[in-house]
């Protein structure tokens, strides 16, 4: 655990070497992240947390003030608790929050690992309208459906990410905290709303960037992930064949495989010799 002026952020790290500091997606925790670390961690210092209301990490936003600048603020935290350099790696909206801190201020960040991040302002300049649709459409119906006294209506949400079924695959332990933290989910979509992206912002990224998505994630996640490796001079895009959104836990070993590559690749070209 660390604190900031704000109160109480998630941190835990493991190992030794290049700092990787890694941000969860919505309902869940850094532990998230463990099947990923474990190898990790290995040859790099592998730093988590958890967003807002995750976890032990104290929510600051509210309804009226659900701005991402807040998610940014707590992680940026982390990063100066973790010290030096660090490579930046972020799942689904924690990769939008790792986004929003590249992009409002200069930290000494060696690398970004973005992926799939829920994007959704940045296909508002896109001539592909219906992807934004098909999010909007998504959320819509969502959020009524929660309102209207359904505990399970984030399934909807996890389906469109990971696919029909998603859900009910999950655990009972981890679909529970999906149904505990929904509200926090909800804040978490009114900060992506309200958090806007464009190709001229995206240009002024810095560090080099991956983007991973997976070949089997919903077409509009897809194409928001192939907008930014577009927009962002220093972007790669990988594919993961047969993935989905939820990459981090079904496709552990190639996802740590790409990160380790786009880590490496970075160290080598900033060390003295390079």
């Amino acid at each position: 655990m660390t604190r900031d002026t704000r109160g109480r952020v998630d941190y835990e790290e493991r190992g030794f070497g290049p700092a990787i500091v890694f941000v969860p997606g919505s309902c869940s925790t850094g532990a998230a992240w463990r099947p990923l670390t474990a190898a990790l961690s290995e040859k790099f210092r592998c730093v988590t947390t958890s967003l807002l209301g995750y976890g032990g990490t104290a929510e600051r936003r509210t309804p009226h003030d659900p701005s991402i600048d807040h998610e940014a603020d707590a992680v940026q935290s982390v990063i100066c608790r973790a010290g030096g350099r660090v490579h930046l790696v972020g799942h689904s909206f924690g990769a939008l929050v790792a986004l929003a801190l590249v992009l409002r201020c200069r930290l000494p960040i060696a690398s970004l690992t973005l992926i799939e991040p829920p994007a959704v302002e940045l296909l508002q300049e896109s001539t592909e309208r219906e992807h934004y649709r098909a999010f909007r459409t998504m959320t819509d119906a969502y959020f009524a459906d929660f309102d209207s006294g359904n505990a399970e209506a984030i399934a909807a949400m996890v389906d469109f990410y990971g696919g029909a079924g998603t859900f009910a695959s999950w655990p009972p332990r981890v679909r529970a905290y999906a149904m505990e933290t929904t509200p926090v989910n909800i804040l978490d979509w009114a900060s992506a709303y309200a958090f806007p992206l464009s190709a001229s912002s995206l240009a002024a990224v810095e560090p080099p960037v991956l983007v991973i998505r997976g070949g089997a994630s919903h077409p509009a996640m897809q194409h928001i992930s192939a907008l930014l490796s577009e927009f962002m001079p220093t972007a790669s895009l990988a594919t993961i064949d047969g993935a989905a959104h939820f990459m981090i836990a079904t496709h552990a070993d190639d996802v740590s495989r790409l990160i380790a590559g786009h880590v490496n690749a970075a160290e080598t070209a900033s060390s003295p010799a390079a």
